[in-house]
């Protein structure tokens, strides 16, 4: 129901993640994400308390394997879970327990990792890998051609509805977090959402850092 990737900048330090589904909210409940730490992308038959696990171990600075053997060991129903491990050094680690839904496939690619379930065909995840590593975008691009590239070889069986695009950098929080919850088309909302998120991103950052050097509100008389 569910095909994604996590990926790593090695020149910025950015960490992130893109998902769709033709399940609702797929974002709210899939995706983690550590600022500077690395990712975890918990899927299937989802148990978000992995993702949340997997990121406070993340934190610890435990490698992906590590991370990912702790989770296997704690999770009750490892054979129903499908999970996605990137570390703060770009290494990843996978997992597809026996029960994963319907065609499903992991790639583990140059500080990214892919993975999906009830997909048209395993060629899906592999172009998702190709695109990642063959785009010299910023993250957020790289991991939004990862996703369309991935589409256009298919996707999941059906038709999608929802999608995510989170990437962290220096702050704690992140510096893209951008939902489709119910769309037909949601890649293509998601696309659309970045294309005018993006130009206004670092203006919401210096609000934060910087306050008084911040853009305007149009306060009469400020002529910042």
């Amino acid at each position: 129901m569910t095909f994604s990737i996590a990926g790593y900048c090695s020149d910025t330090g950015q960490f992130g993640t893109a998902i769709s589904s033709s399940s609702i909210c797929v974002a709210s409940r899939c995706p983690f994400v550590a600022p500077g730490k690395g990712a975890v992308l918990s899927q299937n038959v989802t148990n978000p308390a992995l993702g949340q696990l997997g990121v406070a171990l993340l934190e610890e600075r435990l490698d992906a394997q590590a991370v990912l053997q702790r989770l296997l060991e704690q999770e009750a129903f490892p054979e129903w879970r499908q999970l996605l491990v990137l570390d703060a050094n770009g290494h990843s680690a996978v997992h597809s327990g026996a029960e994963t839904l319907g065609i499903h496939a992991t790639r583990q690619g140059h500080h990214c990792v892919a993975g999906g379930n009830m997909l048209a065909t395993t060629e899906v995840v592999s172009a998702m890998v190709d695109a990642f590593e063959a785009h010299r975008g910023e993250l957020a691009e790289r991991l939004l051609a990862a996703m369309e590239a991935g589409q256009a070889s298919g996707g999941e069986m059906g038709p999608v509805h929802s999608a995510g695009l989170t990437v962290t950098d220096k702050a704690s929080w992140p510096s893209v977090e951008l939902r489709v919850d119910w769309h037909i088309a949601p890649l293509t909302e998601l696309r659309m959402i970045w294309e005018n998120y993006r130009p206004q991103r670092d203006a919401y950052l210096q609000r934060a850092a910087a306050p008084q050097e911040s853009p305007s509100y149009g306060v009469p008389g400020d002529q910042r």
